[in-house]
């Protein structure tokens, strides 16, 4: 599974030993990690090598970080995957991390694919690197290799109990052949030191201290400041600018005009009234300070309306779509069904917004034909693109620094808060640093698409539907770089609508066309959010129907264990091979008795209080929620326990996985019960948290319980897959809980009182 671009894996290996000898022997520094970690190029296969793994001829280990840290602990994780393999001693690491290098492979921290799609090559360096410091040692002690192996940073002959620590062999393993991958050999489980282990952190204690360096703590010399005035629709421009009381305003410097971005705006920077100070407070006084009238979008924007966009939504979902999967003839089959045994419900969400707790903000300086960016980004080499493009550059011209992240989400894999800070500095000549306020972030994002979906099925005597047909209807996020889209592509109809997996002979899926009207970005666990609260939701309102137990029902539902197969549909399956990550229905509902097991399901509960369930595959991943909910008479949503159950495949380091399944719990609570995002003439009329609310501690679930799946299986996907079953499951317990039945979020908008 080679995922390294531009080099193969020998390549990536072959060197790595001599790149650290010049780097500790020759020349007294990493300059193997130089081109990956500073502003430098490489010229020769030894620099190339060295981008993963250096040992010193002290024995110092340095693996890189090539991946972004936004709170998963994927800088920690990746690398000791190297690490253990090595059997290299942790006070003996040293992690850095990546500046953008196409060399390195794909650096885009999303997709919940960074440890699915490098675990193995990064055990390949470790096992490599083993191999070749035990034939190093094998080679001095005049001993058959077999009987050599790693053991704490050190290389062990077993029948003598001679040991010879790395820095030993550093010198003789440098002129060793690389041994071909099909050579190599891992360590089993149990001889794992950090695999499959809780490891703390490496950022853990800079992060408890304050010592952690964010976007806003990178503050080059002669740095100035800036906010910016963008126009409150998409697609306006500036009219006309009076900054005579913003520069009036001590501290600030200059107002400065930004292009307006042209359709389609992919990572382009909005443009606006860039107002440069001394401070950022300056900044944000003259911006708020200047006097400015916009023109009208240019691409018809001002008329756009969510509440009557919403309805556009739902009557395109009443009518036949475009087919993108159909098994059998559920049409004809609903055509002449019973209307008594026939059940249609329609769903519905709005708009939603990353809302990180740390806004996008970007220092740049640019000079002399290149640019040096330090941001806080999921994607440096986005970063490197974007900026490129926007100052007339080649990317290998752009150094991009990505620093720890205050949240991402994957607003900060889209850089065109990057574009703003390079453009500036340009202008300038001297580094800038852009922040985004709360109001910019919640009024100028990249929005989580609007969706309505629609589901139609007849059933048969036992309350299962022998035909089922369902419509989804959402702006494409691909309108955001390609105006000519007008409805969703293969890969976000993959995201938990094509690939029901239920024992249904009769079932069809059908898109419909939805022009877009503010920039659609992706969000944690993107389309399943309204595909997996649709299907779901209706699932449970079958077995409702059918006076079951809808755990029970699911089951059935889901059917035997098998490997779906999706015949005549386009299905990218999270850009995995089917045959690897199968849509597997017994890991499916094996998840789900677990998760159901543990919530102690079927147990009796008291008045205006339920449980509800919901399990959903998305990332490769399995993943089951049973919600305790209790309604009071006056309405108030009270949630008392969350139980999230996870099959990943072999869960690297447990405890981040858990932190990301309670993670996932408040993430989707919060957006259940919050989560909306509309707009009217053209502006969105959210602002910051006092609008678009966030959950507080007080609201929050008083107990989560994280299950994880015992597997040593290929690693799955994590960051995402725990938020799509959350809000189906938290609506069916409402609906047991106060007879409620919720198809449209959020809970906000909803009385729920009862009596």
């Amino acid at each position: 599974m080679s995922t390294i671009h531009n080099l193969s894996r020998r390549s990536i290996l072959k060197g790595m030993f001599a790149g650290g000898l010049l780097l500790g022997f020759r020349l007294g520094s990493r300059l193997g990690f130089r081109a990956a970690s500073a502003a430098a190029s490489a010229s020769s296969d030894d620099l190339e090598v060295g981008l993963f793994l250096s040992i010193d001829l002290t024995g110092k280990v340095t693996i890189l970080a090539h991946r972004s840290e936004m709170g998963t602990g994927i800088r920690t994780v990746l690398p000791l995957v190297v690490a253990d393999e090595l059997d290299a001693d942790r006070s003996r690491i040293e992690i850095s991390q990546a500046i953008g290098d196409a060399r390195l492979g794909s650096q885009n921290t999303s997709g919940s694919k960074s440890m699915r799609r490098f675990y193995q090559p990064m055990r390949e360096i470790g096992a490599a690197a083993r191999a070749m410091l035990c034939q190093a040692a094998a080679n001095r002690w005049k001993v058959p290799i077999e009987e050599c192996r790693a053991k704490n940073h050190a290389i062990v002959h077993e029948p003598s109990a001679r040991t010879l620590d790395f820095r030993d062999l550093v010198a003789a393993a440098a002129k060793l052949s690389v041994p071909e991958t099909k050579d190599l050999t891992f360590k089993s489980p149990d001889q794992w030191r950090y695999v499959g282990k809780p490891v703390r952190i490496v950022d853990l204690h800079d992060m408890h201290t304050g010592a952690a360096k964010f976007g806003l703590d990178i503050t080059p010399d002669g740095c100035r400041y800036a906010v910016i005035a963008r126009s409150p629709v998409l697609g306006g421009k500036i009219e006309s600018l009076d900054a005579t009381e913003a520069k009036a305003i001590k501290g600030v410097i200059d107002v400065l005009e930004l292009p307006a971005a042209k359709a389609p705006f992919g990572f382009e920077a909005l443009g606006g009234a860039a107002v440069i100070a001394d401070s950022t407070w300056a900044a944000l006084r003259g911006c708020k300070a200047l006097d400015i009238e916009w023109t009208k979008s240019e691409y018809g924007h001002d008329d756009y309306d969510s509440a009557v966009y919403r309805k556009q939504l739902e009557a395109a979902v009443r009518k036949p779509g475009k087919v993108v999967r159909n098994d059998g003839d559920a049409p004809a089959l609903l055509a002449k069904a019973d209307k008594a045994k026939t059940l249609e419900s329609l769903y519905y969400c709005p708009h939603l917004a990353h809302a990180t707790m740390e806004p996008p903000c970007a220092v740049a300086h640019a000079k002399d034909g290149t640019c040096e960016v330090w941001c806080p980004t999921q994607n440096p080499q986005a970063v490197q693109e974007a900026v490129a493009a926007a100052l007339r550059l080649k990317p290998e011209q752009i150094t991009v620094n990505a620093v720890l992240m205050g949240c991402g989400f994957g607003r900060k894999s889209k850089p065109d808060y990057a574009v703003e800070a390079a453009l500036l500095s340009k202008r300038i000549d001297a580094p800038v640093k852009v922040t985004w306020t709360r109001e910019d972030d919640i009024r100028h994002g990249y929005y989580h698409t609007v969706a309505a979906m629609s589901c139609q099925a007849t059933v048969d005597g036992a309350g299962l539907p022998t035909a089922w047909l369902q419509r989804t209807a959402f702006p494409s996020l691909y309108s955001t770089f390609d105006k000519t889209v007008t409805g969703p592509g293969a890969l976000e109809l993959s995201l938990g609508f094509v690939d029901i997996p239920y024992a249904i002979k009769n079932l069809r899926c059908e898109s419909c066309d939805a022009p877009n009207h503010v920039r659609i970005g992706w969000l944690r666990s993107v389309n399943s959010i309204h595909h997996a609260f649709g299907v779901c939701s209706f699932t449970d309102e079958l077995a409702v129907a059918a006076k079951r137990d809808p755990l029970e029902y699911t089951l059935e539902l889901i059917g035997p264990p098998r490997k779906v197969q999706l015949k005549g549909v386009e299905y990218p399956n999270y850009e995995e091979p089917i045959d690897r990550h199968p849509i597997d229905t017994g890991r499916l509902a094996d998840v789900l008795r677990l998760c159901a097991k543990k919530a102690g399901w079927g147990k009796k509960m008291p008045a205006g209080r339920g449980l509800g369930l919901a399990v959903h595959r998305s990332f490769t991943s399995f993943v089951a929620v049973v919600a305790d909910v209790e309604v009071t008479k006056a309405g108030k949503v009270i949630f008392h326990r969350l139980d999230i159950a996870i099959d990943c495949g072999l869960a690297v380091n447990p405890d981040r996985v858990r932190a990301q399944l309670e993670s996932a719990v408040i993430f989707g609570a919060g957006l259940t019960l919050h989560g909306k995002i509309t707009a009217k003439n053209g502006r969105i009329e959210q602002s910051n948290f006092r609008d678009y609310k966030m959950l507080r501690m007080e609201d929050s679930p008083k107990d989560i319980r994280t299950h994880l799946v015992e597997s040593t299986g290929i690693p799955c996907g994590v960051g995402e897959p725990g938020v799509p079953p959350v809000a189906p499951a938290i609506c069916a317990a409402i609906y047991q809980a106060c007879g409620k039945r919720v198809r449209a979020l959020p809970l906000s908008d909803h009385d729920l009182s009862w009596s």
